[in-house]
């Protein structure tokens, strides 16, 4: 049995299919999701997946730093509305990323910091996306007044920065992309870290394995269904087992009446 700790199920590239998808998910063994909102406009469609499917879907409603300038001017008290209307719900996705191109960087850490406050007044788990800012997701995390329980989803990190948010208390996620050669570096990484705080994830439609985890196909995005082979491989690579993963996962997220 897995546990698929962020998707992007809701995400318009599954329009059509997600029934489909949902059912071969269950077909290869994963038993709970994670469905990620990343801006006002997928959230009704992340919260109508959560009430089709209690029981296999773990909703969590963000706004992530790539879709701050489309954003509407009240998100804010939205977002906290959608959060108390699903009590197991949780934050994100949010963070920071100066990948992009022309980041707005101050306009991010300031609705980073304001969900980061949301979150830890309501005490819901967050999952954070980071890429090239980790110095200020640090500075942030820290002079935060509290922190709500964090999830750094697909850590791409150095072993010193996963090291300084393990003791923040954060937990983190792999997918299948650091299955890819050219990421084994960032897998020796993950494998250092501590084994009560990994996850497994896929990010789909995004993060596409390699081709021999994609059991599942269309066009070229990833299908959350891959988690099985991710899981399978990442089990062959590492000494973590998939019962700890799925225990970690559980803890996080607090997803009640599961057994293993």
């Amino acid at each position: 049995m897995l546990i698929d700790s962020h998707n992007h199920l809701a995400d318009p590239r599954f329009d059509g299919r997600r029934d489909r998808i949902i059912e071969e998910m269950k077909s290869a063994s994963i038993v709970h999701c994670v469905v990620n909102g990343t801006h006002p406009v997928d959230w009704p469609v992340v919260a109508d997946l959560a009430e089709k499917h209690p029981a296999f879907i773990t909703p969590s409603f963000g706004l992530h730093p790539w879709r701050i300038q489309d954003s509407p001017d009240d998100w804010l008290p939205s977002l906290e509305e959608y959060l108390q209307r699903f009590p197991r719900a949780g934050l994100g996705e949010c963070g920071l990323d100066r990948w992009m191109t022309e980041p707005d960087f101050p306009s991010q850490i300031q609705v980073f910091e304001n969900q980061l406050a949301l979150a830890a007044k309501l005490n819901r788990p967050t999952t954070i996306h980071c890429l090239k800012a980790w110095g200020p997701l640090l500075d942030c995390l820290r002079s935060a007044p509290a922190l709500p329980p964090i999830l750094i989803h697909s850590f791409g990190g150095s072993l010193e920065t996963g090291r300084e948010l393990a003791k923040l208390g954060a937990y983190f996620s792999f997918s299948g992309y650091f299955l890819h050669q050219r990421k084994a570096k960032q897998l020796d990484i993950l494998t250092l870290l501590p084994s009560d705080r990994l996850l497994l994830e896929t990010d789909a439609p995004d993060m596409l394995p390699p081709a021999d985890c994609q059991k599942y196909h269309f066009a070229s995005l990833n299908h959350p269904a891959n988690l099985q082979k991710i899981s399978q491989a990442f089990l062959d690579r590492t000494q973590i087992t998939i019962g700890q993963h799925i225990s970690n996962s559980v803890r996080f997220f607090k997803i009640g009446g599961f057994s293993r």
